[in-house]
This record gives structure tokens, sequence and C-alpha cells, in this order.
């Protein structure tokens, strides 16, 4: 496919998002429907449309509407690109701009891509660096992956991956981290992931776990498990860990990465977690705004509303009210989100702390994407 072909294609896909399919879905209906598509072609398309929807407010304003034609035309024109040269009309090039695709440059909170009523809350949260956090927000998050230590060290990852022509670097967020600087899409049909010496993981989410008290033998609980990395994490670091979700179908791919890890999780169901407590540290990664993460998942940013973000406190209340009676005496709850938000943060753990006498703080740590990797929260709260 030609480069306008490809913004064709990537206008196509982002009407049929913006018509409410679920981004990864109307990649995978493209692709289907267009099998003359190679990989190239595909990883082409991915990035237009991402890139499109990460900036979607500041792209709409430079293309003059928000449609996947005015998001395609608003891309170039941030570039400094001329969309006259693509929108040629020819072949399968979109149609040539016409006067009425004018669009002017965004300002204030639209030029950072942020909806105007998260504008104050994030403001608060992160003070001199609301512009930084914000601008980074709309670039594509890096790829990164966790060393297994329990299988190589971090200079022999290095070197397994570069004969697969993966260039990675060592990132200082965390002793496991690599960041892939080059051929990151090769990654999981590589043998050095096949052996399970590399574990996709944000560098942030690895820091996240480097920070939490574990000693080989301890019992942990991942409440929250979803995927499970976390869990592979805790694992890899001599405990014994158990896995929890509310949705199990979430898990499904866990016993395999374990396995390939050379780790056991024990999984478990709300009976079975009830069974096998009191634990000595239970992680509660809970379900947020992911506001930290939106580079990843931008359609989360423009799909949420104060009536979803009042749904999650509360759910994130509850679920911390629940699993404290699961930690032993003196053991420890850790409180994560990949939120930028205090009321998610700081405040909620600081309410809990109010309703639940017998537990004293003892730190808490916030990453932001200007520390390299996603934005996370965790405060780390121990039973008395």
């Amino acid at each position: 496919m030609t480069p306008a072909a490809r913004v064709g294609a990537a206008i196509e896909v982002l009407d049929r998002i913006l018509g409410g399919q679920p981004a990864e879905q109307a990649l995978t209906n493209w692709g289907r429907a267009n099998r003359f598509a190679g990989s190239g072609d595909r990883a082409a398309l991915r990035d237009l449309v991402f890139g499109a929807l990460r900036c979607k407010r500041s792209f709409a304003a430079w293309g003059g509407a928000e449609s996947g034609r005015g998001l395609m035309i608003g891309g170039l024109r941030s570039a400094a690109t001329d969309p006259a040269e693509v929108f040629t009309g020819a072949g399968h090039a979109p149609a040539p701009v016409t006067a009425d695709e004018a669009g002017a440059e965004p300002e204030g909170l639209a030029a950072l891509d942020c909806p105007d009523w998260l504008g104050p809350p994030l403001q608060t949260a992160l003070g001199a660096d609301f512009p930084a956090v914000l601008r980074l927000l709309q670039q594509r998050a890096p790829a990164f992956v966790r060393v297994n230590l329990a299988r190589c060290s971090r200079d022999a990852a290095v070197a397994a991956l570069a004969e697969e022509g993966i260039v990675a670097v060592p990132h200082g967020l965390a002793a496991t981290a690599l960041d892939l600087r080059d051929g990151a899409r090769k990654l999981q049909a590589s043998r050095t992931y096949a052996d399970g010496l590399v574990e996709l993981q944000d560098a942030a989410s690895q820091a996240v776990v480097a920070d939490l008290p574990v000693a080989a033998g301890m019992r942990v609980l991942d409440y929250c498990a979803g995927g499970g990395g976390k869990a592979l994490a805790l694992a890899d670091r001599g405990a014994t860990v158990f896995a929890h979700d509310h949705d199990p179908r979430r898990m499904r791919d866990l016993p395999v990465r374990a396995e390939r890890a050379g780790v056991r999780i024990g999984m478990l169901d709300g009976a079975g977690v009830a069974r096998a407590a009191p634990f000595d540290l239970v992680l509660l990664d809970v379900p947020c705004t992911g506001s930290g993460s939106w580079r990843r998942s931008p359609e989360a940013k423009w799909a949420l509303t104060p009536a979803r973000l009042a749904e999650l406190l509360a759910l994130q209340a509850t679920i911390l009210d629940r699993t404290c009676d699961l930690v032993a005496p003196h053991g420890r709850l850790a409180y994560v989100t990949c939120s930028l938000l205090d009321a998610e943060n700081a405040t909620q753990t600081k309410q809990f702390l109010a309703r639940n006498p017998g537990w004293q703080p003892v730190k808490q740590h916030r990453w932001t994407p200007l520390d390299g990797g996603d934005g996370f929260f965790l405060s780390l709260l121990q039973r008395e």
C-alpha cells in the first residue's frame, strides 16, 4: 500500500471507531476484509489510527472535524505537512481537501488533548508537570520487557534479544527493565520470549513490584490480577503467589505465562481466596481510569465521564474494605492504580485509613510518564 492508501484506510477505520466500534475490533475487521495488506501495512495502519486517537481533540481542531478524514488532515497539519500532498484523489488516495476543511491550530486544553472537565483535577495532581505529562500522553508509549532473573541476567537477555534483531537497553526504573529500542514487534515470535527469559511489562509497573516488601517464601495475593504481569514478577522474587480476578477470563493466559517463566501461581476463585487467607501481602491493582496509561489505551480518555469516575471511586473503596481482612496481623496491603488523579490515589487511601482503624501508612510513591514508563501510584499500608 502507498502512504496515501494507508491514510485512506485509517480514515475508514477511524470512522468505525468514532461510530462506536472498539479500536482493536475495527482494525481486526479491516484486516480480515483486506487480506492483501501485508504486516507492514497493518502495522503502519495501526500507528496511524492510534496516533489519531491519542490526539483526537487537537487533530480534529487542525482538520476542522471530528471524523476519520478530519483527524487525518489534522494529523498532517500538526506535523507541518500539507495535506494536499497526500489527499490527491489519485488511485487509493483520499479525495482532495476542500475549502471547508480549513481547521485551526488548537489552544489550551485542546492542544494538550485533555478533556475540559479533567483539566482542573489533572492540573492539581500534576502541578508544574501537567503540560509535559499531557504532551507525553500524546505520543506512542515505549515498549518494555521484564527480565526473568530466575532464568538469566539482564545482560544475557540483552544479548539474546540482539541475536534475534531486537535492540534492548537497560532502563533505570527497575533492575529488571529493558527498553526495546528497535524490533519490538518481533518479540513475541522470538526464542528469547518463548523460553521465558523476558516478559512484556511496563517499566513503571516493574518499579511498583520492586518497591514492595517481598521476601522468599512470603504468601502474596494478587487480588485484581488481570493478565498476571505483577503476579509473575512477584513469583520471580521468590514469593508464594496466588492470583484472583473478579473476571477469571482475564487470567486465562496466566498458567501458560507462568509455565513459560518457570514459576508457579496459585489460581483462586472467591471461595479459594477466603480459604487461603491470611496473606503476608495483598496487592490491589484496582480498576481505575487508567489515566497514567492513556497513550496505550487512548480510547479510555475520551470515554471517561464524571459518572464513570464516581463508579470507579466507589468500586475502589469497596475492594479496599473487602480485602483488608485478608491480610495477616502486621502484614501489608499494597494499593495500586495506573491513574494520575488524586481522587483515585492519595485521597482514596486517606479515606480508607479514616474508615478502618488498625492500619498505618508505610509509604506512598507516584510515577508519571516523565519517569519513562506509564503513570502509577502505590500506597503501602500495614496492619497493626
